[in-house]
């Protein structure tokens, strides 16, 4: 598989979305929790949905209950949180896995294109978030620690070609 667009994955409303829908958008595709000392992070990224939505920028959010169980709720649970905490106006997938043999395909693919620290491969923790160039490309991976308003200019320069 040559990028990002030939996966698929489930909104937290149910519905499957081809990752294709975001063909010629920046992505920033991130895996979230509700319960973790990161998920203030909500807020960074929402800010960069406003400030960039009309450039053709997306953040994706992957509810994910893999590190401390920090992310314990259902879907519709997870997104009446986020929308009601963060007023987060992007897209809210269904609660993935991003390790092991249940890995989401799409994280599968994100991680061998854009591997962490000493090549592993392995997402650490939550709100590991992954930059997606226009073409579906994966460019950078950046660790849960990287707040969201320090991606701007990598945002930026994608969108500015």
């Amino acid at each position: 598989m040559n990028n990002i667009y030939q996966f698929a994955a489930k909104h937290s409303n149910g519905h499957a979305l081809s990752m294709d829908i975001y063909h010629g958008r920046v992505l920033l595709i991130v895996n979230t929790a509700s319960k973790c000392g990161f998920t203030p992070q909500y807020t960074g990224l929402q800010t960069l949905q406003d400030k960039f939505a009309e450039q053709d920028f997306d953040v994706l959010a992957f509810p994910c209950n893999q590190f401390g169980g920090q992310e314990p709720e259902d879907d519709g649970q997870i997104e009446q949180f986020c929308t009601t905490q963060f007023s987060i106006t992007f897209p809210l997938f269904a609660k993935v896995e991003v390790n092991g043999i249940n890995a989401h395909p799409l994280f599968m693919y994100l991680k061998k294109h854009a591997p962490g620290i000493f090549g592993s491969t392995r997402i650490k923790w939550n709100f590991t978030k992954f930059l997606v160039d226009s073409h579906g490309n994966v460019v950078k991976r950046y660790s849960p620690k990287t707040k969201p308003e320090q991606i701007e200019n990598d945002i930026r320069a994608l969108l500015n070609g």
